[in-house]
């Protein structure tokens, strides 16, 4: 289900986005604001950009998102607090602490909505630290980070 809001999510956010585009060039006179001159097709050429951007949308979420272990030694009391503070620093802040399963969201509220309120990074704890899931740059980057970060206390 969560794959269907995603995929429905960013066919609207893509969708908004082209239709602004749109607007501001009719607004400012540089394209007419008949559909059938906009596009060669007219209607027909809406049809098929609709499908375009409801094909990428349907497979954005596979590649788009991702869950990746993280390597941190130690007992969870002793790793805790240098994962928030580790986030906190990012721009991230402690939304649930299940246990020890901690879910992070941005506190930008403008980087929250550039990314279709799907800005949250789940740690779920395993046995050699933790599984990161999220938006697969935002996994990539903090994952390489937290690691760097706890193999190396000093820095």
């Amino acid at each position: 289900m969560k794959y269907i809001v995603r995929a429905l999510k960013y066919f609207v956010y893509i969708s908004l986005i082209v239709t602004i585009i749109l607007a501001v060039l009719v607004a400012l006179k540089l394209v007419s604001s008949d559909i059938n001159v906009m596009f060669r097709n007219g209607w027909g050429s809406i049809l098929q950009i609709a499908l375009m951007f409801l094909a990428v949308s349907a497979i954005y979420p596979k590649f788009g998102y991702t869950k990746r272990g993280v390597r941190i030694p130690g007992s969870y009391a002793e790793i805790r607090d240098g994962i928030v503070s580790f986030m906190e620093e990012r721009g991230y802040e402690l939304e649930t602490e299940e246990g020890e399963n901690m879910t992070f969201r941005l506190r930008n509220k403008f980087n929250r909505a550039a990314r279709t309120w799907e800005d949250r990074i789940t740690l779920t704890r395993e046995l050699a630290g933790f599984y990161m899931e999220g938006i697969s740059k935002d996994v990539a980057r903090l994952a390489s980070a937290l690691e760097f970060k706890f193999r190396n206390p000093e820095t």
